[in-house]
């Protein structure tokens, strides 16, 4: 029996009508079926939960009664909440004192492994990714006992030396700190993975040719070894962005649901979760869900930008 559709040399498939359209699909029912668990688990879990979220988003909904519609009231609240503005100036604060030294660190810890002196460079790859894998909530606790107020391992340090202790927990600032500090150790090795790999990449001709000409090291990381990797500083950054963008466990195990003395710790995410699981107002952080996704394309668009024309010149 001759196909349906005869497909022609070196141009695509064309489908004539829905008939056979149809006989097409249950021609290939069996692949289709196996690939079908993805997209089932992708409607279920990812796109039917953002739909939800915008429609949520024009409700007034404490998760068990009836839903109230509010329209935009939600959306006008959010631009005069000083709490929210407070959360995003806050995640803006970490975003800054974290991506930094962890991106920079990131870069000289590459450049180091990549050199041709260093050996067994397999172990300190694993080493390095190994506090990427470790989970979030041990990595805090810890962190909470070194910076700990009264017991912390920090303080005893300082006190056998002959110095007042620092309530770390109770600063507006120095919490900031503390919580950017566990974002660099955590994702410092990640990047320097990924910087890496990216060395990697860039021809040893180059390195040589420059060598010869008499650069030394410092300018082979300036002249040669920056500019190549530009590509991959900027996914880092924006990678960087998104994630910084989104803390929440670092802070709630940290600080609790308040954010700390006077909400010094609130991140915008944390916020979100304490609207909706604390105060049971899921419309209200639906409404502060979709002004995230506003805060992360923005300021990721900003950073493509200013990137690309340092880049440029």
């Amino acid at each position: 029996m001759e196909h349906p559709i005869k497909p022609t040399v070196g141009k695509p498939i064309e489908i004539t009508s829905k008939t056979s359209l149809w006989k097409e699909i249950y021609k290939n029912r069996a692949l289709y079926l196996f690939i079908s668990p993805f997209y089932i688990l992708f409607i279920v879990f990812g796109l039917f939960p953002i739909i939800f979220s915008l429609y949520l988003s024009f409700q007034k909904w404490d998760g068990i009664g009836q839903m109230e519609f509010v329209g935009l009231r939600q959306f006008k609240y959010l631009l005069s909440d000083s709490m929210f503005w407070q959360a995003v100036g806050n995640t803006f604060i970490i975003w800054f004192i974290s991506t930094i030294p962890m991106l920079c660190g990131a870069l000289v810890i590459a450049f180091l492994l990549n050199a041709p002196f260093v050996r067994a460079k397999g172990f300190y790859r694993s080493a390095y990714f190994i506090t990427n894998v470790t989970s979030i909530v041990a990595v805090t606790i810890i962190f909470k006992s070194i910076f700990g107020n009264q017991y912390g391992l920090l303080n005893y340090i300082l006190t056998i030396i002959g110095l007042e202790p620092i309530k770390w927990l109770d600063s507006t600032f120095l919490v900031k700190v503390v919580i950017a500090s566990m974002v660099v150790w955590r994702w410092t090795g990640y990047n320097a993975i990924i910087y890496l790999a990216g060395l990697q990449a860039i021809p040893t001709d180059l390195y040589e040719a420059a060598k010869i000409d008499g650069a030394n090291t410092r300018q082979q990381f300036f002249y040669i070894t920056i500019p190549l990797l530009r590509p991959v500083i900027l996914f880092t950054i924006l990678m960087t962005t998104i994630g910084s963008m989104q803390l929440f466990t670092e802070p709630q195990v940290l600080l609790g649901n308040s954010g700390g003395v006077g909400g010094a710790g609130m991140t915008i995410t944390l916020y979100m979760y304490k609207q909706g699981f604390v105060d049971n107002q899921f419309g209200y952080a639906s409404v502060v869900s979709w002004a995230l996704f506003v805060i992360i394309a923005l300021f990721s668009l900003i950073n493509w930008k200013i990137f690309d024309k340092t880049g440029a010149r």
